[in-house]
């Protein structure tokens, strides 16, 4: 593929980088655009590898003579902006000189036997990102959002994902009624009560595939969503903690899942 030829940008009020600057400073933007706005070589890297192909590359200009041949060829359209342009887009301390604007599927349907891991409205972006990165890690391929949970392709919970949400079905914003479709019994954790992780992964009785939920960082698992578990579980704290950080629980119990499948 030959690269798309560069269009230079000089001034801040072009109406690309004006919805750039809404992607980078908006956590919900990439909602009402229906797409998302991805800074860095790391994501940028990321997303190509499963088989993403950007609307389009920015380079700031300082970049663009010495960037790799493969960033210019793999968009369908590359913008040259001048540096102090970039950093007005970029929300990182060290702007990262490329990114790419990528067309986002917002609706995907869900899939009702997929390994899956439900967030019930937690509020940490950098807990989203880290178990969004424990659920691909570990083979659970969907994520179900619900409502009043950190917006799943915000910038903050991106950088936290390290590309994990380039290989995840994400469902974002959802109703507690989209879990009516899933095929699977629910999880959940608690710090006192329930059957220990441990027994039951040396039981054989973790169930594989399955839904694990996690609430919020405060107040748990919603009332709403502990009455469709079908089983409690507790994870042993031999240190005397009273709780776990959620995405240190997460991935507690998600590679405990994926060693279940594994034996």
């Amino acid at each position: 593929m030959l690269a798309a030829l560069p269009e230079f940008i000089s001034s801040r009020d072009n109406p690309l980088l004006k919805a750039l600057r809404r992607l980078a400073r908006d956590s919900s933007a990439y909602r009402k655009q229906g797409r998302v706005w991805v800074e860095g070589d790391h994501l940028c890297g990321a997303a190509l590898a499963r088989g993403i192909r950007p609307a389009v590359a920015v380079f700031s200009a300082s970049y663009w003579p010495r960037s790799p041949v493969n960033w210019a060829r793999c968009a369908e359209k590359n913008m040259v902006i001048a540096d102090t342009l970039f950093a007005e887009i970029s929300t990182l301390e060290s702007p990262a000189n490329m990114g790419f604007l990528i067309e986002l599927a917002i609706e995907q349907p869900l899939q009702a036997s997929a390994p899956t891991v439900i967030l019930d409205r937690l509020q940490d972006a950098g807990n989203v990102g880290a178990i969004l990165r424990s659920a691909a890690a570990f083979g659970f391929s969907q994520v179900i959002a619900l409502k009043g949970t950190a917006a799943l392709w915000s910038p903050k919970v991106l950088r936290a994902g390290m590309g994990a949400h380039f290989g995840l079905r994400l469902l974002d914003g959802a109703e507690p009624s989209a879990l009516d479709a899933l095929a699977l019994p629910v999880l959940i954790t608690d710090s006192h009560a329930g059957s220990g992780l441990h027994q039951l992964l040396r039981d054989g009785l973790l169930p594989m595939p399955c839904a694990w939920a996690f609430g919020h960082e405060g107040q748990g698992i919603g009332a709403t969503l502990a009455e469709r578990a079908s089983q409690q579980v507790r994870i042993a704290q031999p240190g005397g903690e009273e709780s776990l950080n959620v995405a240190s629980a997460a991935a507690i119990c998600l590679h405990a899942s994926a060693t279940a499948r594994m034996a």
